[in-house]
């Protein structure tokens, strides 16, 4: 008699590698997070964007560059019915301007400045903090000029949504790799110096060297570790206006009281960036938690007319894994309700410490101060709605005092600013 065959249990089916569930438990600080996000956002005035999961590949290799390691190795790409060869997007910023050209975003008026918070996939090796789908939330300002204020308020965006996180002991690292004008001749002279000790070098050095030398900077292998330390600095080959744009950059975030500390190794992993680029690092996780740079040339890569761009992004993900490990409570801000208003250079520069002030002191604020025309400041301060408008010109910023002009009712005063404050408080009540 013929022994009946037991039924095999089917397989149970899992996530795939280095993907992830959102559980129920972790709804509520996936919620706050988001509203975090989208709170840092509004108080820089952000606009929300939001771009498809699945892109055209040459959107990523075109302007990321064939040495970068997410175009060698860490795609996700798959093929249509139609023979289309498409991937789902590994970072923000490239689908961004994608859509800004596409769009016609331009129309927003100068800057354009974009926001986002998504998720995004690597084909990475799956460790803390690092996954192969995981979330981001990016901050993008794209204008007619490369003013430097706008580096620093894409850096101060990023390190105050980290904060928002209540992630201790953040670290800025800061640099620039040049431009168009100046990179090549520190090229050629980088390319000079490793040119004898090629062969000591790591395979990824090896094939970088011959595509993008810069790279080379960015290495962690051990063996590259002697000739990284003696290789020239970037910064002894800028041009002077490189120079200028680096310390006006610096000088922005002094005066937000944004230590930092400038790395000339740091070079970050993309082809569309020039000038200033730069990592966000905690001590209590080992990379950086957050990054990016300027873009100048982007637009053009992508078949846009030829604008200045400047955006970061924070690793949601592994910051998410922080705040677990800390035991942290997350809680969001009020809209803003007053509009600051800056007249001259000298306002301009003293103005990116005031915001930082109000904000720190709890007065939520909104400015424009890539914005130079005051009659420009004050329309977008009547857009906003804001219930108070303060206005610091160049004699406020001699006098250490500033104008507070209520914009219902039109009364202004001039109050000094060790007491401003305590002040504009009272009057939000």
């Amino acid at each position: 008699m013929a022994r009946k065959s037991k039924k095999s249990k089917a397989q149970i089916i899992t996530a795939p590698k280095g993907m992830r569930d959102t559980l129920p438990a972790d709804q509520q600080l996936w919620e706050k997070i988001k509203k975090n996000i989208k709170d840092v956002a509004d108080s820089y005035n952000f606009l929300r964007i939001d771009t498809p999961l699945l892109e055209k590949i040459e959107l990523f290799t075109r302007p990321l560059g064939e040495s970068s390691d997410v175009v060698e190795k860490e795609m996700f790409t798959l093929k249509t019915k139609g023979g289309d060869t498409l991937v789902l997007r590994p970072e923000g910023t490239a689908p961004v301007v994608r859509s800004y050209i596409e769009n016609g975003l331009s129309h927003l008026g100068q800057p354009v400045k974009l926001y986002y918070q998504g998720p995004m996939f690597r084909y990475q090796q799956p460790q803390l903090g690092r996954a192969r789908e995981f979330y981001q939330a990016g901050f993008e300002i794209i204008s007619n000029d490369n003013d430097p204020i706008y580096d620093a308020q894409i850096i101060l965006a990023c390190h105050r949504l980290l904060e928002s996180f209540k992630i201790k002991d953040l670290e800025l690292q800061i640099n620039t790799i040049g431009c168009a004008r100046c990179r090549p001749n520190y090229r050629r002279i980088l390319i000079e110096y490793y040119k004898n000790k090629e062969k000591k070098l790591c395979p990824d050095c090896k094939r970088r060297l011959k595509i993008n030398p810069m790279r080379l900077l960015d290495c962690k292998s051990e063996q590259c570790q002697p000739f990284k330390t003696e290789a020239p600095n970037v910064l002894d080959y800028l041009c002077s206006d490189c120079k200028k744009h680096l310390k006006k950059v610096l000088e922005y975030l002094e005066e937000a009281k944004l230590s930092y500390t400038v790395n000339q190794f740091l070079v970050r992993g993309f082809d569309y960036y020039n000038k200033t680029v730069f990592e966000i690092f905690s001590k209590d996780f080992n990379s950086a938690l957050a990054g990016g740079g300027r873009y100048d040339y982007l637009m053009e890569m992508l078949g846009g007319r030829s604008s200045n761009g400047v955006g970061g992004a924070v690793g949601v993900t592994p910051a998410v894994e922080l705040i677990k490990s800390q035991g942290t409570s997350l809680t969001g801000k009020a809209r803003p309700k007053v509009y600051l208003i800056h007249i001259g250079d000298a306002a301009k520069a003293k103005a990116v410490g005031l915001v930082e002030m109000f904000r720190a002191a709890g007065v939520n604020i909104m400015e424009s101060l890539g914005k130079d025309s005051l009659r420009a400041q004050l329309k977008a301060a009547d857009k906003s709605q804001a219930a108070l408008a303060l206005i610091f010109g160049q004699q406020e910023a001699f006098e250490q005092s500033i104008i507070i002009r209520d914009m219902q009712t039109g009364a202004q005063e001039t109050v000094p600013l060790k007491n401003a404050v305590e002040i504009i408080k009272k009057k939000l009540k």
